[in-house]
């Protein structure tokens, strides 16, 4: 099917860009509240995934053993972006069991903070796998094979009993049956395909986990918690995730995704929010996520419009919803 237009961009009194995507909504109970477009076809989450990654972390044992607090927990569900507040936490974490910025698997690349890049670069400092905005990740995964006293070597491969661990906390979540199929991220790591209704079913569990067993449900606790106690760890300086967290005062964790991904969860409705914007536009899921926020009653609309900008910084037209989404009232369930 076409998904609809969510997202457009004007300039002056035309509509310059267009941004079509789908969106699913479901509750805690695994069913499928409201939907826009094409919603039954697999896709990869990309980095909307990690709290679901980070589950074998504290399941394991391993955040206790090695008296991981929030931060880190938070750091586990994060992109951040390269500054000295993610770095240093997370190195400070690698020390702590045992390993070292070479066991990260993810490779280098710049901080995505202009401004720590830049005083980088006049210090003559070359970027580390520290930097990587999936390093909390990957040193949640060697965290648990230090704690299962495994090799660490190779554990981002998909046979690797801790992404084996991924998948089957993924499976059981979103209610899929049988392997799912996936494919290697930006950080070397498996990314996991289902469709998005399946994903919105398994992030409104971890939103509100009552009918999840009580290990597990204590496990989806701390990492919506620690996500929404610290968003600047989860993203950082003026980034979507970070700033619509720290709107929404500990009622919704969210989670940006390559690809035009985003990921929400909302405990205080139980309700799980999955978006994919057909051509990867980032610029367009942080629009639409916070569109249907609103809808739903978060507060959010600081978020919903965006001015464009010329290079004086006059406003020269906006990114705005369009008008299936304006329109389209999740409140009206499915």
């Amino acid at each position: 099917m076409t998904n609809p237009i969510l997202v457009e961009l004007t300039r002056g009194a035309l509509v310059e860009s267009v941004h079509r995507g789908a969106v699913a909504i479901a509750d805690s109970r695994g069913q499928l509240l409201a939907s826009v477009g094409d919603v039954d076809s697999p896709f990869y989450p990309r980095s909307s995934l990690k709290p679901i990654q980070a589950l074998p972390l504290l399941e394991s044992g391993a955040a206790d053993a090695f008296q991981l607090g929030p931060e880190e927990i938070a750091l586990a569900c994060a992109s951040h972006s390269g500054e000295p507040m993610h770095t240093e936490r997370v190195s400070a974490w690698l020390t702590r069991i045992g390993c070292a910025e070479p066991d990260l698997a993810c490779g280098a690349h710049p901080p995505r903070y202009e401004p720590v890049w830049e005083a980088m670069i006049r210090r003559g400092e070359e970027p580390t796998r520290v930097h990587n905005n999936c390093s909390g990740k990957h040193t949640g995964f060697l965290s648990v094979t230090r704690h299962w006293k495994i090799a660490s070597e190779g554990y981002e491969r998909h046979d690797h009993p801790v992404q084996q661990a991924v998948a089957k906390a993924l499976g059981e979540l979103a209610e899929a049956t049988g392997a799912l199929p996936w494919g290697i991220d930006g950080c070397t790591a498996p990314n996991f395909a289902l469709p998005l209704s399946a994903f919105a079913r398994a992030l409104a569990k971890l939103a509100k986990p009552d009918s999840l067993t009580e290990t597990r449900a204590k496990t989806a606790r701390r990492i919506v918690s620690a996500m929404m106690a610290h968003p600047e760890l989860v993203a950082g300086t003026g980034r979507a995730d970070t700033l619509i967290m720290r709107a929404c005062k500990g009622r919704a964790a969210v989670k940006i995704g390559a690809e035009g991904v985003f990921a929400a969860m909302l405990p205080d409705a139980g309700l799980g929010i999955a978006i994919k914007i057909d051509d990867g536009a980032a610029r367009a899921s942080e629009i639409a996520v916070a569109a249907v926020m609103e809808k739903l009653g978060l507060p959010t609309a600081a978020f919903v419009r965006k001015p464009v900008l010329n290079t004086r910084g006059a406003t020269v037209g906006e990114q705005r919803p369009a008008a299936a989404l304006v329109a389209w009232d999740p409140l009206q369930r499915a």
